[in-house]
């Protein structure tokens, strides 16, 4: 039961990226670039969770939590530059 729910999470996130680099790719403005970009990036931090629980290996999580936090300041810095021109005040 164990790995055909893993393969299922596996499959369904493959597919959720592919889509998401779709909509990256075919997005026409730059705030829906951004949002893209930053869907992309978290369903990437899920398929590391998904890896290290699967494998065992603590480093895939540490990965995650870098490319999440990384990701999370990328996205305020790119939608405070879209809105105001100017990254700091």
């Amino acid at each position: 039961m164990h790995t055909t729910v893993f393969y299922a999470a596996a499959v369904w996130m493959t597919v959720l990226l592919a889509v998401a680099v779709v909509l990256c790719l075919r997005a026409r403005t730059a705030l829906s670039r951004v949002l893209a970009l930053d869907m992309l990036t978290l369903i990437l931090v899920a398929l590391l969770v998904l890896l290290a629980e699967t494998k065992r290996v603590p480093y895939f999580l540490d990965a995650a939590l870098a490319l999440a936090l990384f990701s999370f300041a990328a996205t305020i810095a790119a939608t405070r530059y879209l809105a105001e021109r100017r990254l700091f005040s």
